[in-house]
């Protein structure tokens, strides 16, 4: 079974929201969905485009320094809804950093502890980003509908559990290397 580029989805639902330029969807994603999902202008820009050819959105106004905003139109919605309510297919997980753990055994234990901490940095790093964002939340932001705050502060949620539960598990494998 071939693996559907989710990309668009990630697009409509953000057009679905507010209309956007190519560079208010890639900071949307650097901001909000950062911390489960990717997308970079290498994916947006030819997404923009195939949608387009797709009349699942459409073009709205182009402003006067070449900065395109598109809208996303009735059959854009309508898809959207479709994969919103479809089951969702479980995708395989890659890390490289799992990879790189489970063939270390014949490593310096110096070095591995070492990438465990730099490890355990990024999610200490990740749990403060989404507690800043969950404190913004909770103050209002304007950009966010109130009947949409629920779901943002669920992922968060999630995104803040999930860093503490890798945070406890680097430190428990660190504490075990070290003896």
């Amino acid at each position: 079974m071939a693996l559907t580029n989710k990309s668009m989805y990630a697009i409509l639902g953000i057009l679905n929201i507010s209309p956007s330029t190519g560079y208010d969807i890639k900071k949307y994603s650097d901001k909000v969905l950062s911390g489960f999902w990717n997308e970079n202008f290498g994916h947006i820009y030819p997404t923009l485009k195939r949608l387009l050819k797709e009349e699942m959105i459409e073009i709205i106004s182009t402003e006067k320094d070449k900065k395109v905003l598109y809208g996303i139109t009735e059959k854009g919605k309508e898809e959207l809804k479709t994969w919103l309510i479809a089951d969702t297919v479980q995708q395989p997980v890659r890390s490289e950093f799992m990879l790189k753990l489970l063939f270390s055994s014949n490593q310096p234990v110096e070095k591995i502890i070492q990438m465990m901490k730099n490890y355990k940095e990024i999610y200490v790093e990740n749990r403060m980003k989404y507690l800043k964002m969950q404190a913004e939340l909770e103050q209002g932001i304007k950009e966010v509908a109130e009947e949409r705050c629920f779901f943002l502060n669920a992922v968060l949620r999630r995104g803040i559990l999930s860093s503490e539960a890798v945070i406890q598990w680097c430190d428990e494998t660190i504490e075990e290397l070290e003896m």
